[in-house]
């Protein structure tokens, strides 16, 4: 496969991405876009599934959107006003624009997930041949509330801290962090070792302020400009085949990846037992295989 790299001007910034291409395309397999989570993180992790390209003859398209890795400005700072859903929405459809990305697929997960939603509901954008809705939402609401219901799975001194935390505004306190930590070990990741995929050890910039004014300190308490984030009423607009796809121990718990599900017409569901919210990671074979074999199914229909 080759790598290739570059930057698009955005807002007066700069949005990098990253093309991999097979070493033997085939013909009439569109490229994939790949979306990351947040807001804030970067595309780092999504190198996991580049074994996708030569296996399956496919291009992979990944970027960090802009507010983080290599999408961040220091002259960023204290411009609150970019980091709204817009912001992330219209990168996606400048990108596919200045790539010239005319047939695509989509995957995005986590926040990356919402993007493509907002995106296919309120863009309808011509091209799109099928979203992966991977370990995402439909709702902030219901992504806290199970936030909070998953709570139980601590002790009752990390359960007191978050509810400490919630009432005070103090997110700061250690005994919080130390929860927090456990809560995202237990339904997020587990921690970077030298064993991990290079991908994942590699130093990066994660977009804070983004997420933060974005979404809120802690994945348990939306906050920020996408708190009142909601389309689960609008779901039914989305009119490619989409894939949802979450693990048993995620963030997306299976209760807000059925509701995608149930509301999607032309959906298919599939769980990852034992997986937290980075599947491709937890199960890194089964998600590629699944993958490829989503990808090749809505090609070869055409």
């Amino acid at each position: 496969m080759r790598v290739t790299e570059g930057y698009m001007p955005y807002l007066g910034y700069r949005t990098y991405y990253r093309i991999v291409e097979p070493d033997h395309p085939i013909a009439g397999r569109a490229p994939i876009v790949l979306l990351h989570g947040g807001p804030g993180s970067t595309h780092n992790y999504l190198e996991t599934l580049d074994p996708l390209a030569d296996r399956d003859g496919r291009t992979l398209v990944t970027y960090d959107q802009i507010g983080c890795g290599r999408s961040w400005d220091d002259s960023m700072t204290d411009h609150t006003e970019l980091w709204v859903a817009s912001t992330w929405v219209n990168e996606l459809a400048a990108l596919r624009e200045h790539l010239g990305l005319g047939e695509v697929h989509l995957l995005g997960q986590s926040w990356g997930g919402a993007t493509c939603i907002i995106y296919l509901c309120d863009h309808k954008p011509a091209g799109v041949r099928s979203v992966v809705l991977s370990s995402t939402l439909a709702s902030s609401r219901l992504w806290g509330e199970e936030g909070h219901r998953r709570l139980r799975y601590l002790s009752d001194a990390e359960q007191d801290a978050f509810a400490t935390a919630e009432r005070t505004g103090d997110f700061d306190d250690p005994e919080f962090q130390a929860a927090l930590e456990r809560y995202m070990e237990l339904f997020c990741s587990g921690p970077v070792t030298e064993n991990s995929p290079e991908c994942l050890r590699r130093p990066k910039r994660t977009g804070r302020e983004s997420y933060v004014h974005a979404w809120g300190d802690n994945e348990l308490m939306p906050s920020g400009t996408l708190r009142d984030y909601d389309y689960s009423d609008r779901l039914g607009q989305i009119t490619c085949p989409a894939l949802v796809i979450n693990g048993t121990q995620d963030l997306c718990s299976p209760l807000i990846a059925k509701q995608m599900y149930d509301a999607i017409p032309n959906a298919r569901w599939e769980i990852f037992p034992n997986c937290r919210h980075m599947c491709y990671v937890d199960d890194n074979p089964r998600y590629l295989a699944l993958l490829q074999e989503w990808l090749d199914g809505v090609d070869e229909v055409r």
